[in-house]
């Protein structure tokens, strides 16, 4: 089923304005899900919005949002007072700034979207602009679900992606993790030689797609299981070794990794070749 678009706008740059429509690029179908059940009868369990001062379920009718200003003091806010915030990114993108596409660390991008021409009008603008962006990004903001994000958009392919980012204040600083602190600034230049030539052995073109969710599968497998009545036996999960002489460990893994090169592909592929041929 094509996606919906969660946004309809303006995407602004200098005096260049662009109808646009804003397509989410992620997907959660794939995630499995459960409900919470009561284990003795298998029932669903219900979440009741409950008041413990009036002793009562509450209706969606009666709930107010508030904010706690002090302790157990709240400010109620309508509606209308939502509809009072109406910041220029609830309807237009502006572009404010453009830089290199490699200047976004990936530890502030939170989600991504696709921006679509809204329109057979817009198209050519789109195009025109896209094009003008390669091997740049531009960075603005968005009101997006009840908020102000700070997004960065660029081009890919035919179209335009937007993420949305981490403001600088939400990030974490790595100096926090105490943990870092005892890692050692110098390094022996021996190990890290054979610590590249064992990287690059692996180096190679990327292609995301050869990556599966494995755990998804295997969950999907126990629940087909179950429901057919059967039960599988979990692997044993083994523990990585602890490594107490680096360099020995490092050689290890390149004599391993050299091994496995030199094993001739052709050997593997002539077994399934071989009963094709005499299921024939």
């Amino acid at each position: 089923m094509a996606p919906r678009p969660t946004w309809k706008g303006f995407l602004k740059i200098s005096l260049v304005n662009i109808p646009i429509k804003v397509f989410p690029a992620t997907e959660s179908s794939g995630t499995i899900s459960f409900n919470q059940l009561h284990g003795e009868c298998q029932t669903r369990i219900q979440q009741k919005r409950w008041c413990a001062h009036c002793n009562r379920e509450v209706p969606n009718s009666e709930i107010v949002k508030g904010y706690e200003f002090e302790k157990g003091r709240y400010v109620v806010l309508s509606e209308d007072d939502f509809d009072k915030v109406r910041p220029a990114s609830t309807r237009v993108i502006d572009l404010v700034q453009f830089a290199d596409d490699s200047a976004i660390d990936p530890i502030y991008v939170d989600r991504a979207y696709y921006l679509a021409p809204d329109g057979p009008v817009a198209s050519d603008a789109f195009a025109v602009m896209r094009e003008g962006m390669k091997g740049k990004v531009g960075i603005g903001k968005l009101a997006l679900y009840g908020r102000e994000y700070l997004v960065a958009v660029r081009p890919q392919q035919r179209g335009i992606v937007m993420y949305t980012l981490h403001h600088a204040a939400e990030i974490r600083s790595i100096d926090a993790v105490e943990e870092l602190n005892a890692v050692s600034t110098k390094v022996k230049p021996e190990e890290v030689k054979l610590a590249r030539q064992i990287i690059g052995s692996f180096e190679g073109p990327l292609n995301l797609l050869d990556y599966k969710d494995e755990y998804r599968e295997g969950l999907q497998a126990i629940i087909d299981a179950k429901i057919a009545g059967k039960e599988i036996v979990a692997p044993a999960v083994e523990t990585p070794a602890r490594v107490v002489n680096l360099m020995e460990a490092l050689k290890k893994s390149l004599d391993t990794v050299s091994r496995a090169k030199k094993t001739p592909a052709k050997a593997s592929i002539a077994k399934p070749a071989a009963k094709r041929k005499r299921a024939g």
